[in-house]
Protein backbone atom coordinates (compact mmCIF):
# COMPACT_ATOMS: atom_id res chain seq x y z
CA UNK A 1 0.00 0.00 0.00
CA UNK A 2 1.25 3.41 -0.88
CA UNK A 3 2.08 5.76 2.12
CA UNK A 4 -0.90 8.53 1.32
CA UNK A 5 -0.96 11.61 3.62
CA UNK A 6 -3.91 13.16 4.18
CA UNK A 7 -2.78 16.22 4.69
CA UNK A 8 -1.62 16.27 1.09
CA UNK A 9 -4.49 14.97 -0.53
CA UNK A 10 -6.83 17.20 1.32
CA UNK A 11 -5.75 20.58 -0.82
CA UNK A 12 -8.34 19.15 -3.07
CA UNK A 13 -11.21 19.04 -0.55
CA UNK A 14 -12.90 21.94 -1.74
CA UNK A 15 -12.68 19.91 -5.49
CA UNK A 16 -14.32 16.84 -3.92
CA UNK A 17 -16.97 19.17 -2.38
CA UNK A 18 -17.70 20.73 -5.35
CA UNK A 19 -18.50 17.01 -7.26
CA UNK A 20 -20.67 15.85 -3.65
CA UNK A 21 -22.63 19.39 -4.25
CA UNK A 22 -23.47 18.62 -8.02
CA UNK A 23 -24.15 15.07 -7.24
CA UNK A 24 -27.19 16.20 -4.71
CA UNK A 25 -28.53 17.66 -7.69
CA UNK A 26 -27.63 16.12 -10.62
CA UNK A 27 -25.88 12.68 -9.69
CA UNK A 28 -24.32 11.06 -13.15
CA UNK A 29 -25.92 7.38 -13.96
CA UNK A 30 -24.99 4.51 -12.04
CA UNK A 31 -23.01 1.85 -14.27
CA UNK A 32 -21.68 5.01 -16.45
CA UNK A 33 -18.57 5.73 -17.76
CA UNK A 34 -16.30 7.61 -15.42
CA UNK A 35 -13.29 10.12 -16.51
CA UNK A 36 -11.75 10.54 -13.89
CA UNK A 37 -8.03 12.16 -12.86
CA UNK A 38 -5.61 14.88 -13.76
CA UNK A 39 -5.57 18.20 -16.01
CA UNK A 40 -6.38 15.81 -19.25
CA UNK A 41 -9.35 14.77 -17.94
CA UNK A 42 -10.39 17.91 -15.99
CA UNK A 43 -10.06 19.98 -19.30
CA UNK A 44 -11.73 17.73 -22.02
CA UNK A 45 -14.91 19.32 -20.61
CA UNK A 46 -18.16 18.31 -20.87
CA UNK A 47 -18.42 14.93 -22.36
CA UNK A 48 -21.74 14.67 -23.51
CA UNK A 49 -20.95 17.15 -26.46
CA UNK A 50 -17.81 14.91 -27.19
CA UNK A 51 -19.77 11.36 -26.63
CA UNK A 52 -23.08 12.32 -27.59
CA UNK A 53 -25.81 9.73 -26.14
CA UNK A 54 -23.21 7.96 -23.80
CA UNK A 55 -23.63 8.04 -20.08
CA UNK A 56 -20.40 9.44 -19.49
CA UNK A 57 -19.14 11.78 -16.80
CA UNK A 58 -16.60 13.77 -15.68
CA UNK A 59 -14.38 14.05 -12.24
CA UNK A 60 -11.35 14.95 -13.31
CA UNK A 61 -9.21 17.33 -10.95
CA UNK A 62 -6.66 19.32 -12.61
CA UNK A 63 -2.99 18.82 -10.93
CA UNK A 64 -3.58 15.78 -9.05
CA UNK A 65 -1.94 12.47 -8.68
CA UNK A 66 -3.12 8.70 -8.67
CA UNK A 67 -2.61 9.20 -4.79
CA UNK A 68 -5.49 11.55 -4.61
CA UNK A 69 -7.48 9.78 -6.82
CA UNK A 70 -6.85 6.76 -4.26
CA UNK A 71 -7.64 9.01 -1.47
CA UNK A 72 -11.21 10.19 -2.91
CA UNK A 73 -12.04 7.15 -4.34
CA UNK A 74 -14.59 6.29 -1.42
CA UNK A 75 -16.11 9.69 -2.37
CA UNK A 76 -15.83 9.96 -6.26
CA UNK A 77 -15.88 6.79 -7.54
CA UNK A 78 -17.34 3.58 -5.68
CA UNK A 79 -20.89 5.40 -4.95
CA UNK A 80 -21.24 5.82 -8.93
CA UNK A 81 -20.83 2.27 -9.90
CA UNK A 82 -19.43 3.02 -13.17
CA UNK A 83 -19.57 0.48 -15.52
CA UNK A 84 -15.97 2.13 -17.23
CA UNK A 85 -13.59 4.09 -16.17
CA UNK A 86 -10.97 5.75 -18.06
CA UNK A 87 -8.26 7.11 -15.83
CA UNK A 88 -5.27 9.02 -16.44
CA UNK A 89 -3.08 10.24 -13.69
CA UNK A 90 0.80 9.91 -13.50
CA UNK A 91 2.49 12.74 -14.80
CA UNK A 92 2.39 15.09 -12.04
CA UNK A 93 3.59 12.14 -9.75
CA UNK A 94 6.41 12.12 -11.84
CA UNK A 95 7.37 15.79 -11.74
CA UNK A 96 6.76 16.39 -8.11
CA UNK A 97 9.52 13.16 -7.46
CA UNK A 98 7.98 9.50 -7.77
CA UNK A 99 9.77 7.19 -9.43
CA UNK A 100 8.32 5.17 -12.28
CA UNK A 101 7.92 2.28 -9.85
CA UNK A 102 5.69 4.51 -6.81
CA UNK A 103 3.21 5.57 -10.04
CA UNK A 104 2.86 1.67 -11.05
CA UNK A 105 2.51 0.70 -7.34
CA UNK A 106 -0.20 3.84 -7.39
CA UNK A 107 -2.24 2.88 -10.71
CA UNK A 108 -2.27 -1.12 -8.93
CA UNK A 109 -3.85 0.03 -5.38
CA UNK A 110 -6.35 1.91 -6.80
CA UNK A 111 -7.53 -0.46 -9.12
CA UNK A 112 -7.22 -2.79 -6.50
CA UNK A 113 -9.25 -0.59 -4.61
CA UNK A 114 -12.26 -0.28 -7.92
CA UNK A 115 -12.50 -3.81 -7.72
CA UNK A 116 -12.83 -5.19 -4.60
CA UNK A 117 -15.93 -3.08 -4.37
CA UNK A 118 -16.81 -3.04 -7.88
CA UNK A 119 -16.35 -6.35 -9.55
CA UNK A 120 -17.38 -5.76 -12.98
CA UNK A 121 -15.97 -2.85 -14.10
CA UNK A 122 -13.73 -1.78 -17.00
CA UNK A 123 -10.76 -0.13 -16.18
CA UNK A 124 -9.18 1.72 -19.01
CA UNK A 125 -5.67 3.72 -18.01
CA UNK A 126 -4.64 6.23 -20.73
CA UNK A 127 -1.27 6.71 -21.27
CA UNK A 128 1.14 9.34 -19.93
CA UNK A 129 1.99 11.26 -22.97
CA UNK A 130 5.68 13.11 -23.68
CA UNK A 131 5.59 16.75 -23.93
CA UNK A 132 7.91 19.72 -24.38
CA UNK A 133 7.31 21.17 -21.01
CA UNK A 134 8.16 18.07 -19.18
CA UNK A 135 10.54 16.14 -21.50
CA UNK A 136 12.97 15.50 -18.92
CA UNK A 137 10.29 13.33 -17.86
CA UNK A 138 10.18 10.75 -20.83
CA UNK A 139 12.29 8.05 -20.36
CA UNK A 140 10.45 7.85 -17.03
CA UNK A 141 7.14 8.32 -19.00
CA UNK A 142 7.96 5.57 -21.17
CA UNK A 143 8.67 3.63 -17.89
CA UNK A 144 5.55 3.94 -16.27
CA UNK A 145 3.39 2.98 -19.56
CA UNK A 146 5.77 0.03 -20.89
CA UNK A 147 4.79 -1.51 -17.09
CA UNK A 148 1.02 -0.38 -17.44
CA UNK A 149 1.30 -2.20 -20.67
CA UNK A 150 2.76 -5.47 -19.99
CA UNK A 151 0.91 -5.73 -16.82
CA UNK A 152 -2.07 -4.89 -18.38
CA UNK A 153 -2.21 -6.93 -21.78
CA UNK A 154 -3.12 -10.21 -20.05
CA UNK A 155 -4.82 -8.54 -16.79
CA UNK A 156 -8.95 -9.07 -16.84
CA UNK A 157 -10.48 -5.96 -16.81
CA UNK A 158 -7.74 -3.75 -17.04
CA UNK A 159 -7.28 -1.91 -20.72
CA UNK A 160 -4.23 0.71 -22.04
CA UNK A 161 -4.95 3.28 -23.65
CA UNK A 162 -1.70 4.27 -26.00
CA UNK A 163 -1.99 7.93 -26.14
CA UNK A 164 2.20 8.08 -26.83
CA UNK A 165 2.09 7.41 -29.89
CA UNK A 166 -0.83 9.68 -30.90
CA UNK A 167 0.83 12.79 -30.17
CA UNK A 168 4.47 12.01 -31.40
CA UNK A 169 5.23 12.89 -34.88
CA UNK A 170 7.67 10.54 -37.43
CA UNK A 171 10.82 11.57 -35.04
CA UNK A 172 8.85 10.58 -31.89
CA UNK A 173 8.66 14.39 -30.87
CA UNK A 174 5.60 15.77 -29.52
CA UNK A 175 3.67 17.66 -32.21
CA UNK A 176 3.30 20.98 -30.81
CA UNK A 177 -0.42 21.77 -32.41
CA UNK A 178 -1.57 19.31 -30.43
CA UNK A 179 -0.99 21.04 -27.38
CA UNK A 180 -1.96 24.65 -26.17
CA UNK A 181 0.67 27.59 -25.66
CA UNK A 182 1.81 25.48 -22.56
CA UNK A 183 3.47 22.61 -24.18
CA UNK A 184 1.75 20.81 -21.69
CA UNK A 185 -2.00 20.53 -22.09
CA UNK A 186 -4.04 19.29 -25.20
CA UNK A 187 -4.96 21.49 -27.55
CA UNK A 188 -8.23 21.26 -29.44
CA UNK A 189 -6.81 19.84 -32.18
CA UNK A 190 -5.18 16.92 -29.47
CA UNK A 191 -8.63 16.39 -27.84
CA UNK A 192 -9.98 16.04 -30.91
CA UNK A 193 -7.56 12.69 -31.38
CA UNK A 194 -8.46 11.77 -27.87
CA UNK A 195 -12.04 11.67 -28.45
CA UNK A 196 -11.13 9.47 -31.54
CA UNK A 197 -9.17 7.25 -29.92
CA UNK A 198 -10.85 6.56 -26.70
CA UNK A 199 -14.26 6.50 -28.30
CA UNK A 200 -14.20 3.24 -29.89
CA UNK A 201 -13.61 2.02 -27.14
CA UNK A 202 -16.79 2.75 -24.85
CA UNK A 203 -19.18 0.22 -26.72
CA UNK A 204 -22.59 -0.60 -25.00
CA UNK A 205 -22.87 -0.97 -21.73
CA UNK A 206 -26.73 -0.47 -21.55
CA UNK A 207 -27.10 -4.04 -19.81
CA UNK A 208 -24.65 -3.63 -16.79
CA UNK A 209 -26.54 -2.89 -13.73
CA UNK A 210 -24.03 -1.96 -11.05
CA UNK A 211 -21.94 -4.13 -8.78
Amino acid sequence: MSNISNADSLVWEDSILDFEKEDATNPPPKGGIEFIGSSTIKKWGDLTKVFPGLPVYNRGFGGSQIKDTIFYASRIIIPYSPRMIVFHAGDNDLASGATFEQVIADLKELIEIVHARLHETEFYFLSLKPSENRKEFRLEQQKVNEGAQEWMKNTSRLHYIDQWNMVIDAEGNPRPELFVEDQLHLSEAGYKLLAELVSPLLGDITSFSGE
